[in-house]
């Protein structure tokens, strides 16, 4: 295991790591602090709650094509110091009008969309900056470690979230998540990461000089997608997973934490829960290399049921925490071998245009379902509703494990010889964070 740690010792990794681990600090509190923030104003409901969820989340999606074209045309680190300067604007506004006592929901929903599209941006930038960085075989150490990062700070967040909510409010949870940014841009600008663009540095200069314009690069990626039927079968498994995981858990969970288990507290014990298995399973990750990682990544999206059922029908808090600290041991051991699997077989020129791509068809029906989720729920009620959103999964999985290229893609032992983009001797010491 220490030798997993060993990339850690080179200074951009080390301040890249660091960096996303400080904005994921901020990133834990936010949810619940939002949550309780919109639910306490006069008049607050589930609708309103979901309506803002589903701005910031639209704008991400909406920005993610545009992130990766950015990503594979320009110094990856500058890109992603401009997100996180935009995303601490954002949320220091939102922060800034409900410890005013003064969020009027319109205001806040337009400024939860600017903070989403900055993420938009971010997120292809993380996902081409690994390879570019990391020795092949290094690759799925640094991807673990990302998460390991990310989901220690999210451990750390969840569990004082509700304090927070409960001690200070809100709104000064949200101040915090916004300082977060900052300090994530000061540790990416100082890291010292490769100023090099990825196109400039691409050994495939016919394919750098076709790539002359915008709609040309959302082209290419397209073509890379639409090349491998494993990548776009679970695309649209991830498709139907995140339009019914977002809005239960977002919006949902917090209704039934509310009317069933006494309020904020409770629910911070519950995604408290969820980040320890986060946690256990980037460590996991580091260790495990099956022979086929789609099949095993696929068969542990099964985890993702028990918490709906047990949402559904108010099963004590500390067997749905339990069911959550399942679901975050798959949710981090299926994100360590997706994204290897992409860097291992997607050159890294074109890595950030395939990974916005993914992230899109991903996470386009996230908005649309925090949009429905209350009506549909007021609808059919909170159980009907939860325990329908989980046999859409159930009927998802199936289908990507019913594809042939999904269970029988093969590990690499490293990524593929025009997939890895070495840094320019002037940046010494290179790893990412995801």
């Amino acid at each position: 295991m220490r030798g997993q740690f060993a990339i850690l010792r080179q200074r951009t990794f080390r301040h890249l790591f660091l960096a996303q681990a400080v904005s994921w600090l901020g990133t834990a509190i936010a949810p619940v602090a939002l949550a309780f923030a919109i639910l306490g104003r006069p008049g607050g409901t589930a609708t309103d709650l979901g309506l803002v969820a589903a701005c910031s989340g639209g704008a991400l999606v909406a920005s993610l094509l545009a992130g990766g074209v950015l990503a594979d045309r320009f110094a990856r680190y500058r890109v992603m110091v401009g997100s996180d300067l935009v995303a601490f604007a954002a949320q220091g506004a939102v922060a800034g009008l409900f410890i005013a006592g003064t969020a009027p929901l319109g205001v806040i929903a337009a400024l939860a969309a600017v903070g989403g599209a900055a993420g938009g941006i971010s997120y292809p930038c993380l996902r081409g900056l690994v390879p570019q960085v990391v020795d092949g075989p290094q690759v799925q150490s640094a991807n673990a470690l990302i998460q390991l990062a990310q989901n220690s700070t999210r451990l750390l967040g969840a569990s004082v979230s509700g304090i927070l909510v409960v001690g200070v409010g809100a709104g000064w949870g949200l101040a915090f998540d916004s300082v977060t940014f900052l300090l994530s841009a000061a540790l990416v600008l100082t890291s010292g990461a490769p100023r090099v663009t990825p196109v400039a540095a691409a050994e495939d200069t016919h394919a750098a000089a076709e790539s002359a314009t915008i709609l040309a690069d959302l082209r290419d990626g397209w073509r890379e997608v639409r090349s491998r039927q494993w990548l776009w079968v679970c695309i649209a498994e991830f498709t139907v997973v995140n339009l019914c995981w977002s809005p239960s858990v977002q919006v949902l969970g917090p209704v039934v934490a509310r009317q069933h288990y006494g309020g904020a507290l409770a629910w911070s014990v519950i995604v408290t829960a969820q980040a320890i298995g986060l946690v256990g399973g980037s460590l996991l990750a580091m260790r495990l290399r099956p022979a086929f990682p789609l099949l095993f990544a696929t068969l542990s999206t099964f985890a993702f049921l028990p918490p709906f059922f047990l949402l559904a029908f108010h099963a004590p808090v500390w067997l749905t925490a339990i069911s959550m600290l399942g679901i975050g041991v798959a949710i981090d051991v299926y994100e360590v071998l997706w994204v290897t699997t992409m860097q291992e077989n997607i050159p890294a020129d074109k890595i950030s245009r395939v990974a916005s791509w993914d992230a899109l068809g991903a996470f386009v029906l996230g908005p649309v379902g925090l949009v429905i989720v209350g009506p549909l729920a007021g609808a059919l009620g909170l159980e009907r509703t939860l325990i329908g959103a989980g046999c859409l999964i159930a009927l998802s999985t199936l289908g990507a494990l019913a594809t042939p290229s999904v269970r029988r893609l093969p590990a690499r032992p490293q990524p593929v010889a025009d997939a890895v983009v070495p840094a320019p001797a002037a940046s010494p010491g290179v790893p990412d964070c995801a």
